[in-house]
């Protein structure tokens, strides 16, 4: 008899706060604000302003995207998307 694993669904990283955190975060690293950071990731600028406003999450590609442009690893930008922000 095999044994089987459940698999979980991906979860998206739809958090608004945790994305938030996540694109000040790469903001720090280099852009100045987030037409910027949509120029560095190759995406249009209402696609940030989407995710900012919890409109849009944050897709596998997109994430594959920050890590290749801002050289961190994706399990630490899944971190931080996914911290619990203080109130």
């Amino acid at each position: 008899m095999t044994q089987t694993t459940a698999i979980t669904p991906y979860r998206s990283l739809d958090n608004a706060a945790g994305n938030n955190e996540l694109l000040d975060t790469l903001l720090a690293k280099g852009p100045k604000n987030d037409a910027a950071l949509a120029r560095a990731l190759e995406v249009a600028p209402p696609v940030i302003s989407k995710i900012r406003h919890g409109r849009l999450p944050i897709g596998a590609s997109l994430l594959i995207r920050m890590h290749e442009v801002f050289d961190v690893s994706i399990r630490e930008l899944k971190r931080i998307a996914r911290a619990e922000v203080a109130a």
